[in-house]
């Protein structure tokens, strides 16, 4: 890049930023609402849901107002049976008479559809009820319902929380009242872009997305692009000090920069799309959100940015305005480095020692969430099918659906080992069945040799748990692969990028163990939802190889000029304070997950917090430093870079003293 075009970069910017505002004005496309866009298109599941919808007028699903007293006194059932005939559905009491369900048919069109109708029926149900009697509902409608309504500002708050952690390390970086605006609303513009353009783009390729796919992709918009503007901004910085001319310092960044910054951003679109390989079509449109948001977050952070940095001038790092000809200070890096120079193999027992003690952790993890342990705070529909449940032993708040052409074989057998089984209005060529009293996998062990499949929420939830465990098995080693042969086609090298990826793997597997305590010992979650080991994985692997990228790239450029070992150290300190300040602000941005009210959210924030810190604050500044002290030039292996090692560089016998 030249001055002039840097000065060009201007006027770029100015059109970017409006085609961006003429995305955001679009607006969203709507959200397809599947029951089933969380579950393989094979699954047992999905082929009942299927089933169901051969019947004859509009899907229905059931809700359930559950009626009980305060006291354990009896109900005035006559009183009930009014209000039942008003609400569309039969009264059916317990048998103490303390507690009744009103089962209602209400269309069924997807998760959020249903919102303002169960409204109603709560409403309906609590109206004048004596003061002794309190109402619930429940029933798939009531927990796809409150599913989608808990929701409801919920990724508003996380754009504002994800905000303001921004803002506030953009300030600690930089310690400037104004400089910090200027990344934040280009990230944040960036944002809002990726937001709205991803739901197009799965809505013209048919692809599933949720209200999860909004939040991730939200703080991985955020925490991406705020790393790339932390580099540009770095190297502009320095190079102000060299260049009089704000143009010919943004020339001088520009090229090297955007090298890198690209070899990451491709590492991390190469890592995320690997979630395209899933058999669930929710994670598939992760995915290709992921994909969109990092170009986004890359276009915006690399072309958008440059332009408005130049347009300021100097004065936006007011009050210390780089100069010409001041010397730029790396103490505390040269004195890390120092320290790594001087003991390259205890340092590598001890960090080695810390991630293995770390990853205990996860092989004590288990997964699987049930319906009730999905949301951070309980909703009405999930109390209320506790309460059923204790109340009507023998109903189920979200019943079996079995679809079977050998009705009368199937009930007459599970009637024998005790469940409740109620016919329902046929599908086509198939007998429908609810069924109360087994779970998902008894139900389906009882029912090996006949025909019939097993549907309904639990059985969606655990036919999804099967499903994160099947693609964990495919999407890990690719992901590996790929991501070793991307760095060794980067680094034309055999050991570093086996090195990087092996470090990466250590990482990752660390912070599940730690993530697996946090979420245990503090928060108190039972179990991992099945997807937060996928997700913290491609996640913490795409991700945490971007600080080895940057770290090993600035170090190869360095090492050609003064040698390997001293090249890495050089690469520490003059890199060591962005990448932790991009560490630190990734791993933030990730923990604001936290706000929003789904368990997996709250899981994969704390794991991908614990990963990035790790990564940035162990891995990047302390290991692998220290094993390009013991190994020298052959961590290049098998390239040989050109050189020119001064002869007083640290013999390789000296740097491994202990």
């Amino acid at each position: 890049m030249t001055a002039s075009t840097a000065k060009a970069f201007r006027w770029l910017a100015l059109l970017l930023i409006a085609f961006g505002i003429g995305v955001i004005a679009l607006g969203a496309a709507e959200q397809p609402s599947n029951s089933t866009d969380m579950l393989p298109d094979d699954a047992e599941s999905t082929r009942v849901a299927e089933i169901l919808e051969q019947r004859p007028g509009e899907d229905t699903s059931a809700a359930i107002v559950f009626f009980s007293t305060t006291d354990e006194s009896t109900i005035d059932m006559a009183d009930l049976g009014q209000r039942a005939e008003q609400l569309g559905g039969p009264l059916i009491p317990s048998e103490d008479m303390t507690a009744a369900i009103v089962p209602i048919e209400v269309p069924a069109e997807g998760l959020t559809d249903n919102v303002d109708l169960v409204t109603d029926i709560r409403a309906e149900a609590a109206e004048g009820l004596p003061d002794n009697v309190t109402s619930q509902v429940t029933g798939p409608a009531a927990i796809n319902a409150d599913l989608s309504g808990v929701f409801e500002g919920a990724n508003f708050i996380l754009l504002a929380v994800t905000g303001l952690i921004v803002a506030f390390l953009l300030i600690v970086t930089y310690r400037s009242p104004i400089l910090w605006i200027l990344p934040l609303l280009v990230i944040g513009v960036a944002d809002r872009v990726a937001a709205t353009g991803y739901t197009w783009i799965l809505d013209a390729v048919g692809g599933a997305w949720n209200e999860s796919t909004s939040g991730i992709l939200s703080v991985l918009v955020f925490g991406a692009g705020t790393n790339y503007a932390l580099l540009l901004i770095s190297r502009y910085r320095d190079e102000l000090h060299n260049h009089e001319s704000r143009f010919d310092a943004m020339a001088a960044t520009w090229g090297p920069t955007i090298k890198t910054v690209f070899a990451s951003g491709a590492t991390v679109v190469i890592g995320v799309a690997c979630l395209l390989l899933s058999a669930i079509p929710t994670t598939r449109g992760l995915g290709m959100a992921s994909v969109f948001g990092i170009i986004v977050a890359f276009i915006f952070a690399m072309f958008v940015l440059p332009g408005i940095l130049v347009f300021f001038g100097r004065w936006v790092f007011w009050p210390k305005v780089p100069k010409l000809g001041d010397s730029v200070n790396h103490k505390f890096w040269d004195r890390i480095g120092e320290f790594v120079r001087g003991r390259p193999i205890p340092v590598v027992l001890v960090s080695l020692l810390i991630l293995g003690a770390a990853s205990i952790g996860a092989f004590q993890l288990e997964t699987g969430l049930t319906r009730s342990d999905q949301f951070i705070d309980t909703p009405e529909s999930i109390s209320a099918a506790t309460d059923l449940e204790e109340a009507f032993p023998d109903q189920d708040a979200t019943p079996a659906i079995v679809a079977t052409q050998q009705a009368e074989m199937v009930t007459t057998s599970l009637e024998e080992d005790g469940a409740t089984v109620t016919p329902q209005e046929p599908a086509g060529d198939w007998d429908i069945l609810q069924i109360a009293g087994p779970d998902t996998a008894e139900l389906r062990e009882l029912l090996t040799g006949t025909d019939a499949l097993v549907g309904g929420t639990d059985a969606q939830l655990y036919d999804a748990e099967i499903s994160n465990a099947a693609d964990r098995q495919v999407i890990f080693p690719v992901i590996l692969a790929l991501i070793l042969v991307t760095l060794m086609v980067l680094l034309r090298s055999v050991v570093a990028p086996l090195i990087m990826t092996a470090t990466v793997v250590l990482t990752n597997v660390a912070a599940l163990g730690v993530g697996w305590w946090i979420s245990v010992g503090i928060f108190g979650f039972e179990r991992f939802d099945g997807s937060t080991p996928l997700y913290a994985f491609v996640f913490l692997v795409a991700l945490g190889i971007d600080y080895s990228i940057f770290l090993i790239t600035r170090a190869k450029e360095e090492a050609k000029i003064v040698g390997t070992k001293e090249g890495v150290l050089r690469s520490l300190s003059a890199t060591g304070g962005v990448i932790t300040s991009a560490g630190i602000l990734l791993a933030s941005v990730f923990a604001a997950l936290g706000v929003l009210p789904l368990v997996v959210l709250a899981q994969l924030g704390i794991v991908i917090f614990v990963g990035v810190l790790l990564d940035t604050l162990l891995v990047r500044t302390i290991l692998i430093p220290a094993l390009v002290q013991i190994l020298g030039e052959k961590f290049w292996w098998p390239a040989k870079l050109d050189s020119n090692i001064p002869a007083n560089e640290v013999s390789e016998d000296e740097s491994l003293k202990v």
